[in-house]
């Protein structure tokens, strides 16, 4: 089985040659300008220049040098394909079309789980003696080693060791018993 991708090195048919010749002459230009019009989206951009491709393919007068200007044409297929995309995304309801309203959405419930979030944190840290409360935030919380914590706080270093690990074994057992793994 022999196939032949349209536009490749290996074209047998004149309109493919002029097909590939087409691409290797307006492709990169014709690719910055759509590029531009979509602002980046280079997935859309080769959608778009494909699909340029495609109609002058099915025009079949790339062979023919019927003395059409075939650029101006083509650029003209592309701005159309992007505005007719840009009308039809814009015609569909919010609940079909774009997702803005969805990340809109998406934000607005990791604010709140943040918030959740913080809260359970923060009634966890209050079900904590002051002496860990102290530990946690001379270290982990201050970003400091034992060593500094122990200095600040004026205690042993083995003092504060343990504060801080039986400060996270009971914050464990609050997050735990608020529904938090």
């Amino acid at each position: 089985m022999n196939v032949t991708v349209i536009g490749s090195a290996c074209a047998v048919s004149p309109e493919e040659r002029a097909l590939r010749d087409l691409y290797l002459e307006h492709g990169p230009a014709l690719y910055s300008y759509v590029l531009r019009m979509l602002g980046g989206d280079t997935h859309r951009t080769e959608d778009i220049l494909q699909e340029t491709l495609l109609r002058c393919w099915n025009k079949q007068t790339l062979a023919d040098g019927e003395g059409m200007a075939i650029r101006p044409w083509m650029f003209r297929v592309a701005r159309n394909l992007v505005i007719d995309a840009h009308r039809t995304r814009a015609a569909r309801p919010a609940e079909i079309g774009g997702n803005s309203w969805l990340s809109d959405l998406c934000a607005e419930a990791d604010d709140i789980e943040r918030m959740l979030s913080s809260m359970v944190v923060r009634d966890a840290l209050r079900s904590l003696t002051p002496a860990h409360r102290e530990a946690l935030r001379a270290t982990i919380f201050a970003d400091r080693t034992t060593q500094q914590a122990a200095e600040v706080l004026g205690v042993p270093q083995g003092t504060v060791k343990s504060r801080v690990y039986y400060a996270l074994r009971s914050l464990r057992t609050a997050l735990e018993d608020n529904g938090v793994s």
